[in-house]
């Protein structure tokens, strides 16, 4: 599970099923009229809470607790996962409607109202607002936890060498897609790791480039290189989900290794792949 890729929408997710939980232990009706008559009975008359009637805290408190533990888990993994044909997050937004609702009715029905249901009502509206609003709202996508900024600059050199940096001096393990700064081999290498020719025909110079066989012009022929964002971006899963899985931070470099029109299928550190939207302006390693 990566929280990086938790929202503001999901913090307001998680702070409602927080308070939802708290009210369910507050009283649920209000205190008895215990003037004149009714004097007499209020010595009988004990407070009770949602835990009372298993219904209640069933239906309207712990609905909406589970529904934020959906939400949360499904933007949190990496991949979607499903239930019924449904993915978890579809699951728990309906679930945290259905709480709100049953909790509507409840007060409505209830006499005298206590601080359990009053506050338990607000709480499962505020979930199943936030969880519905956070994919539409762009105030509510932004980055709950925000990645921190890289102290040193990625276009640095020699001390700065390891993974996403250009200047690493070591054989890496991306060596092989052109990782940035690697050591060259039988001239100037050019991005996928393919050497250029150098004069006279000397070692590492590649096969002639493939053509294409209708119009004989020169195929064109992707070719895996690292990148760096000049600001923060949002990476999307390549199902095509508006939710985004990881989010590209300036100063550190990603691997490209596809290209669809004028997006590109970028590589994070983890090895979670997506589609990154808005190509402007990166900067090739």
């Amino acid at each position: 599970m990566n929280i990086r890729s938790l929202t503001r929408g999901d913090g307001v997710v998680i702070g409602a099923a927080v308070l939802l939980f708290i009210a369910s232990f507050l009283d649920f009706t209000g205190s008895p009229d215990c003037s004149g008559e009714m004097a007499k009975y209020c010595a009988a008359a004990e407070s009770s809470n949602a835990w009372d009637s298993l219904a209640t805290v069933m239906s309207i408190y712990l609905a909406g607790v589970i529904a934020a533990v959906l939400i949360i888990v499904s933007r949190a993994l990496p991949q979607p996962r499903k239930v019924a044909g449904l993915d978890l997050g579809q699951f728990g937004v309906a679930l945290a409607i259905f709480a709100a609702w049953t909790a509507f009715w409840t007060i409505i029905s209830v006499g005298s109202a206590g601080p359990g249901i009053i506050i338990g009502l607000i709480a499962a509206l505020i979930l199943a607002a936030a969880a519905i609003a956070s994919p539409l709202v762009p105030a509510l996508q932004a980055k709950l936890i925000t990645a921190p900024a890289a102290s040193p600059s990625p276009y640095n050199t020699g001390v700065n060498a390891g993974y996403g940096y250009p200047g690493a001096q070591q054989q890496v393990p991306g060596q092989g897609y052109g990782y940035p700064g690697g050591p060259q081999q039988g001239g100037q290498p050019s991005y996928g790791g393919r050497p250029q020719p150098t004069q006279g025909g000397q070692a590492g110079q590649p096969a002639p480039a493939a053509t294409d066989q209708q119009t004989g012009a020169p195929a064109a022929e992707f070719a895996p290189f690292w990148f760096a964002v000049p600001v923060a971006r949002p990476l999307y899963g390549e199902d095509g989900s508006p939710t985004p899985i990881a989010e590209l931070a300036p100063g550190t470099w990603y691997l490209a290794v596809e290209q669809r029109g004028q997006a590109l299928i970028a590589q994070t550190q983890d090895g979670r792949r997506g589609v990154l939207q808005d190509t402007t302006g990166i900067q090739r390693g």
